[in-house]
């Protein structure tokens, strides 16, 4: 019996992951490294960094740390601008609330995530947040899920994650977590097969909660 739902954030609960491959993009861009779509999404998959491409072509440490600080900075400047708001979300987390836990568990840092949500109300539903400074290893290792279930005090029978990316997956995988994906057009190209379920719509999820309560 389900009792705990292990969401993911970016592309699950927010519609950010356009606009961090946009501010990736632009960092990189400005090494004079172009990062195509397909390229980022095979990178994603795997959980592995961008930066490997700058290592790659033999820039240095010190100027990685410099793009890297940009990206960031281009990323809070959209995540401040641009609408990332999925339709269905609250409806769907005020609905579930009333029958199982909830928690959030992202790759996300914490200062990027309180920003995204200082004028929303999502995290009320929540029982806490994990982010990737609460864990030793990120995604697609299976540490995110394994240090909630503990946080919780369940088994991992008794949980199920909603993902929308390979590297999500293959974590929950891991952690031996049955996971429901829900369909995100930007990761639409990655291997999905290892799913328990898989949905259109994140309003689909309280019906496909029903039947494994």
């Amino acid at each position: 019996m389900k009792k705990i739902i292990l969401f993911d954030h970016d592309g699950v609960l927010v519609n950010t992951e356009h606009w961090y491959y946009l501010a990736n993009k632009r960092a990189l861009a400005e090494l004079d490294i172009d990062l195509p779509l397909p390229v980022y999404l095979e990178l994603m998959a795997d959980g592995t960094k961008v930066w490997t491409l700058a290592q790659a072509v033999g820039i240095d440490d010190q100027q990685i740390a410099t793009a890297r600080a940009r990206r960031d900075n281009y990323y809070q400047q959209y995540l401040i601008t641009e609408d990332i708001e999925i339709d269905g979300v609250t409806e769907t987390l005020k609905e579930l609330s009333a029958v199982c836990r909830m928690a959030i568990v992202t790759t996300s840092r914490r200062v990027d995530f309180e920003l995204i949500h200082r004028h929303r109300q999502l995290i009320d539903y929540m029982d806490f947040i994990l982010t990737v400074e609460d864990y030793p290893r990120a995604k697609p290792y299976p540490d995110p899920y394994l240090s909630a279930l503990r946080r919780f005090q369940v088994t991992a029978d008794q949980a199920i994650v909603v993902e929308d990316s390979a590297r999500g997956l293959k974590s929950a995988v891991a952690a031996g977590v049955d996971c429901i994906v829900v369909h995100n057009e930007f990761t639409a190209s990655h291997d999905l097969s290892a799913a328990t379920l898989k949905i259109a719509d994140i309003r689909e999820l309280p019906v496909m909660m029903k039947a494994l309560i």
